[in-house]
């Protein structure tokens, strides 16, 4: 008779399936590997997934459901624009230095080998965040917190790219090595002087006008 698995069981598996799809990528990835990680058989994983594609899928889901829980934890918050904007760096370091796997998917998901899942997957997990980052944008501007002739909807695009870029810098290889070319091997043990520069950036872009940059030179 056919045991049912236990959520925990099934947390071990979907880990298992991360850790190979971020290693190997979906179409690499081997599912007899999985299963003997997650000290079940093959046989069980096809009786809860009815495919390579379905399993890789409900692996994808658990990623995406745990960054937008980072994500919405600081956004729940009443904060002024830059607290949350630290706050969201912190949160997005932490995970992915401490779920690199995750934010691995996320990124096989933008690229050619994986274009199948990008249209479905790209609005889901992208209409969460652009729509809070804009809202949380024209707050700021109603409050006179940052410059009023910037377009919200831009705005909120240029600044998920930093967020994203950042996150795969601290989980991606090639973006590893990128970070590290772009500042010293010491990058990666020093956050602080990571958030201290980027929330530097930020302030200006949010807080300086077009007036006021063209008055200086």
């Amino acid at each position: 008779m056919f045991k049912k698995l236990t959520d925990e069981e099934i947390q071990i598996i979907l880990e298992a399936g991360i850790a190979e799809f971020a290693e190997n990528g979906p179409d690499k990835a081997n599912m007899h590997t999985i299963a003997k990680k997650s000290g079940v058989s093959v046989g069980v994983l096809y009786k809860y997934y009815a495919s390579k594609d379905d399993f890789f899928e409900a692996c994808l889901r658990l990623c995406l459901a745990e960054l937008n829980r980072v994500i919405a934890e600081v956004l729940a918050c009443d904060d002024k624009i830059l607290v949350r904007a630290e706050k969201l760096i912190r949160a997005l370091q932490k995970s992915a230095k401490e779920h690199s796997g995750y934010h691995v998917l996320y990124h096989e998901i933008t690229a050619g080998s994986c274009k199948k899942y990008a249209r479905a997957f790209a609005k889901e997990i992208e209409s969460i965040s652009s729509g809070a980052y804009r809202a949380f944008l024209m707050q700021a501007q109603a409050e006179g917190v940052i410059r009023k002739d910037a377009d919200p909807r831009l705005f909120a695009f240029f600044f998920d790219n930093l967020l994203m870029m950042l996150q795969f810098s601290y989980s991606c290889d090639y973006y590893k090595e990128r970070f590290q070319i772009y500042c010293d091997d010491g990058v990666f043990s020093d956050d602080e002087r990571v958030v201290g520069e980027l929330l530097k950036f930020l302030e200006s872009a949010f807080t300086v006008e077009r007036s006021q940059i063209s008055h200086r030179g």
